[in-house]
């Protein structure tokens, strides 16, 4: 059944997901129900989302150029998620956990992280909102759409609320057409 929606960008493996086509289908979203899957991570503190995914960033990059116990490359995919835990109040850390999708053949037995920094995340079989943008984001842009994606669904019981996903579809010296989206995690109800 999954499968419906398996795509590459740009040559890039990314998870499997189907549209939800039983849910409504507002034109400021989409709902997405992902398979499960493993994601290699990392985890940074910081108050600035651009400063900790880029050292995130940096850690799983180096990772998959080999720096593993088996010393093998690992093909880069997309897209690379930030879980975002918001910090208690305005300028304190917030907890961000930059992850890149692993690709098939890496799903079942991956090559061990060689930093006791980078670890492996087994994410469940899961239905997310997605609003999706394009252009450059900023701090203040990921904030807006996240904003922008909470007023569209209209219900903050619908979804997890301590939490969210930023995900980025594009290297940094893409120019035009660039992909991001905001993902709130559908609460079983």
């Amino acid at each position: 059944m999954f499968g419906l929606v398996k795509s590459l960008v740009k040559g890039l493996q990314k998870p499997e997901y189907e549209l939800d086509q039983q849910a409504e289908n507002p034109v400021n979203y989409e709902v997405r129900k992902y398979k499960a899957t493993k994601w290699v991570c990392t985890t940074v503190k910081s108050i600035s989302r651009k400063d900790a995914t880029s050292e995130g960033f940096g850690r799983l990059f180096k990772y998959i150029q080999g720096n593993n116990e088996e010393k093998a490359t690992v093909e880069m995919t997309a897209p690379v998620t930030t879980t975002i835990v918001p910090g208690e109040g305005p300028n304190c850390e917030s907890t961000f956990t930059v992850a890149f999708y692993l690709p098939s053949e890496h799903q079942v037995n991956p090559p061990k992280p060689s930093s006791p920094d980078v670890f492996f995340e087994d994410r469940p079989e899961q239905t997310i909102y997605v609003r999706s943008f394009g252009g450059f984001a900023n701090d203040e842009k990921w904030i807006a759409e996240g904003l922008a994606l909470t007023e569209a669904i209209g219900d903050e019981s619908k979804f997890e609320s301590s939490y969210y996903f930023t995900a980025g579809y594009d290297p940094p010296f893409k120019l035009i057409g660039r992909t991001n989206e905001v993902w709130f995690v559908k609460k079983d109800n």
